[in-house]
């Protein structure tokens, strides 16, 4: 694997490493995983079609389906006690992805007494890494959107990849990726937790503890060895192995500790 180099020739080569992998994410993560991909927009985010107060209307209305019968009555009418909000990577159809849908699985199981929400963030997840931006600024107007309506949520907000880039933008790390939305000061209360996974600004050498204290003590992040997104290695199997390996449930039980009563 090329060495990374400094300044903005370092740049061009994480980029292309980010690129290059686009590709194999969405080929050798169908392979390993067939159904991995499919029924992914199940959120009501998952379409683009309608306007954007239309398909938040349509999720309140959808919460009882898709919180898997738990028990609850939300803070609100049609507010969940707690919203995944996340991210997926590159390439892969809209909806909550390879990572984002068992981790929603997982967080509603560790949290038997609540209603647990998710929302797929609407962006191209395109393979020239481009739209983080915009998809930190539709996870913000998301959660500012809810917030208004739902001020007792509990948000668990991640990605995957380049999901988690769009996480990273959100949280306002600067330099991570396009230039997008921050979720505001007086919102950030309201995220409970932070899980990504395959962080590609592992390959500054930073984390998100670094990268932004605020967010320290909420956020884990998961970098399997030889990952070449978040770690600089050369194996490319090992980013596409966070579905399968465990980390989805050690995510998914980190931010259900987060979770306020």
């Amino acid at each position: 694997m090329t060495k990374r180099r400094v300044g903005a020739t370092g740049r061009r080569g994480r980029r292309l490493v980010l690129v290059g992998i686009s590709a194999v994410v969405v080929a050798a993560g169908a392979m390993v995983a067939p159904s991995a991909f499919a029924g992914t927009a199940g959120s009501s985010a998952a379409s683009s079609n309608g306007s954007f107060f239309q398909r938040l209307r349509e999720r309140f209305a959808q919460n009882d389906g898709q919180n898997g019968g738990q028990a609850g009555g939300g803070n609100a009418a049609g507010c969940s006690d707690v919203e995944l909000v996340f991210a997926r990577g590159t390439g892969e159809p809209q909806g909550l992805g390879i990572v984002g849908r068992p981790l929603a699985q997982a967080l509603a199981a560790e949290l038997p007494g609540r209603t647990v929400g998710s929302f797929a963030v609407v962006y191209a997840a395109a393979s020239n890494q481009r739209s983080a931006g915009p998809g930190a600024t539709n996870m913000t107007e998301h959660i500012e959107q809810v917030a208004q309506n739902c001020p007792e949520t509990q948000f668990v907000i991640g990605g995957y990849s380049q999901g988690a880039s769009v996480t990273d933008i959100a949280i306002g790390i600067r330099g991570a990726g396009t230039a997008g939305k921050a979720i505001p000061a007086d919102l950030r209360g309201q995220v409970a937790a932070v899980v990504v996974y395959g962080n590609p600004l592992g390959l500054r050498r930073q984390t998100i503890a670094q990268a932004a204290p605020e967010f320290a003590d909420k956020a884990v992040e998961f970098c399997n060895n030889g990952d070449p997104v978040c770690g600089g290695g050369n194996n490319f199997a090992a980013h596409l192995a966070y579905n399968r390996n465990g980390t989805v449930g050690r995510g998914a039980e980190f931010a259900a500790g987060k979770i306020g009563g």
